[in-house]
């Protein structure tokens, strides 16, 4: 089979399009091909070597990124049943990973696909739409919240506009460029909400002011909540805008500087500060639960995952697009 393998920690160009043994089922699992593979930013992360202690371990190596895999099964190893056969699935873990044309998974981490979503946005939602739901159950966010979301344009952020823009709160969606504020400002149709829906409004962060556009746009209102999955200069910024008494909650730190605010500005205003992702793995036994409910999100139109699609030959240039904070939405290989 055809995959992308790093055999060498560093830059996006170390990963290689090549040929390697086709993977087969042990007990107790499926082969998968391939149809849609997740790609995840912490990925870019591992490739260049960076790991520690805001990502996980570093792979050993040669590895295959990529456990966020939807398509059909097409063998099954011993003790599963032949019903497995030509199912529609996805997998948050597939091994090797998805950046391939096969993959292995353990088949009590299948999910069917649900009918009414393709495979892309079957295997954006098992990972990207899971913790979303989990963020989202930590955020409890209300029709009254004020609620500023960075990294907007992102694969979370996207999801966590549409939330709360269905659920009627007011939504300011920070993003990175004219493009990314034009997507995310299409998710409420410019501030101007719907019946029973909240106004999303859109500020680009490249702009020098932008904290003064977010006050003239709430005009007096500050935000009641900030979801922030930047980190750094972003997520201060960010904290500064918040309201006295409200809800600063971490759900990622892509610029990989983490920002967590002092006790004595915490307790100063009020503050509630919340690291969700942490919280999220400290609650394991929640996650197949989330992963169905993110499938049925999907499934039932409540949430509609952004999904930018490329050739599996294409990782590497992928990985590198994502570095320049070029790519929006859930970013998904096809082999």
């Amino acid at each position: 089979m055809h995959a992308v393998v790093l055999h060498e920690f560093g830059p996006a160009e170390n990963l290689s399009y090549e040929t390697v043994p086709d993977p087969e089922p042990g007990p107790g699992q499926v082969r998968i091909v391939v149809r849609a593979a997740g790609v995840h930013f912490i990925e870019t992360v591992l490739r260049a070597g960076a790991a520690g202690e805001l990502a996980p371990p570093a792979p050993e190596l040669p590895a295959i990124f990529g456990g966020e895999v939807a398509g059909v099964v097409d063998s099954v190893g011993p003790g599963v049943g032949q019903e497995w056969l030509g199912r529609a699935v996805v997998t948050a873990y597939g091994t090797p990973g998805g950046y391939a044309e096969l993959a292995v998974a353990d088949v009590g981490e299948l999910h069917a696909v649900p009918g009414g979503i393709g495979f892309e946005a079957a295997v954006a939602m098992v990972v990207t739409g899971t913790t979303t739901i989990g963020l989202l159950d930590i955020a409890e966010l209300t029709p009254d919240d004020v609620v500023l979301v960075t990294s907007a344009a992102g694969g979370v952020g996207r999801l966590v506009v549409q939330y709360a823009h269905e659920l009627g709160a007011t939504v300011v969606g920070v993003a990175g460029g004219p493009g990314k504020v034009a997507a995310v400002r299409k998710l409420g149709a410019g501030g101007g909400g719907g019946e029973g829906k909240g106004d999303v409004f859109a500020v680009d962060y490249r702009e020098d002011g932008w904290d003064d556009e977010v006050r003239a746009l709430l005009g007096g209102r500050r935000p009641t909540v900030v979801l922030d999955g930047v980190g750094g200069e972003q997520a201060a910024t960010a904290f500064g805008l918040l309201a006295d008494g409200g809800r600063f909650v971490s759900i990622g730190s892509a610029s990989q500087v983490e920002f967590v605010p002092g006790d004595d500005a915490l307790k100063g205003r009020n503050i509630t500060y919340v690291n969700a992702l942490l919280e999220l793995f400290s609650r394991p036994s929640d996650r197949r639960d989330h992963e169905r409910r993110a499938l049925a999100a999907a499934a039932g139109g409540a949430l509609t995952p952004a999904v930018q699609s490329f050739p599996l030959a294409h990782a590497a240039e992928v990985h590198a697009a994502m570095e320049r904070r070029e790519t929006t939405g859930k970013v998904v290989l096809v082999p």
